[in-house]
C-alpha cells in the first residue's frame, strides 16, 4: 500500500496516508489480507470507524463502558483505560488482553499502544483475522462485515462509500 494509493481509497486521510501506508501494509501481511477485494473492504471499514485515520482514541470517554463485565472491564477506571483505540476501536480489558496477548504487546498496561499507527493497524488486522473477517470480504457480504464489526449497521452508507473509493483505487 503506497501513501498515493491510500490517498485515493481514503481521500480524506490527507497527510496521514504517508503515517499508515507502511503499517497497513505490514498488517495486510501479517493477518491474511492481502488480496484487493479484501483490502478494500477493510479500508472502508477501518475509514469509517477512525475519521479516515483521524481518530486512533475514541472520541467518548469511555464511562459508557464502567462496569461493563462482557468486556472484562472488572476495576474502577476500566471503562475510560480501556474504550476504543486502534482503527476499528478494541474496546473492553477483555479484548486488550486478548489482542495484546496476540500481538505480544502489554496492552493492560499500555493501552495507548493502539494510538500510534502500527498499533492501531496491527489490532485492526487482529480483529479481522480473529473474527474470519476475510470471508465476508472474499464473498462481497459487506453489510454482514459491517455487522460483526460493528454489531449493526452504523454508518453503513458512509462504509459503502468508503468501500467503493477503496475498490476502484485498487482497480476493482
Amino acid at each position: 500500500m503506497t501513501p498515493a494509493t491510500l490517498a485515493l481509497a481514503v481521500p480524506y486521510a490527507g497527510p496521514r496516508a504517508g503515517q499508515f501506508a507502511a503499517p497497513l501494509t505490514e498488517a495486510f501481511l501479517e493477518f491474511g489480507i492481502t488480496t484487493p477485494q479484501r483490502q478494500a473492504a477493510f479500508l472502508a471499514q477501518v475509514a469509517h470507524e477512525s475519521g479516515s485515520f483521524r481518530y486512533t482514541l475514541e472520541l467518548a470517554d469511555g464511562r459508557g463502558y464502567e462496569g461493563r463485565a462482557d468486556l472484562g472491564n472488572n476495576q474502577p477506571g476500566d471503562g475510560p483505560r480501556y474504550r476504543g483505540r486502534g482503527l476499528l476501536q478494541i474496546t473492553g480489558k477483555a479484548n486488550y488482553r486478548d489482542c495484546g496477548d496476540a500481538l505480544h504487546i502489554d496492552l493492560i498496561g499500555h493501552p495507548e499502544l493502539l494510538e500510534a499507527p502500527l498499533g492501531a493497524c496491527r489490532s485492526a488486522g487482529w480483529y479481522w483475522q480473529a473474527h474470519r473477517l476475510n470471508e465476508y470480504a472474499d464473498s462481497d457480504r459487506f453489510g454482514t462485515l459491517t455487522k460483526a464489526i460493528n454489531g449493526g449497521f452504523n454508518g453503513l452508507d458512509d462504509r459503502i462509500t468508503h468501500w467503493l473509493k477503496a475498490r476502484k483505487a485498487l482497480g476493482l
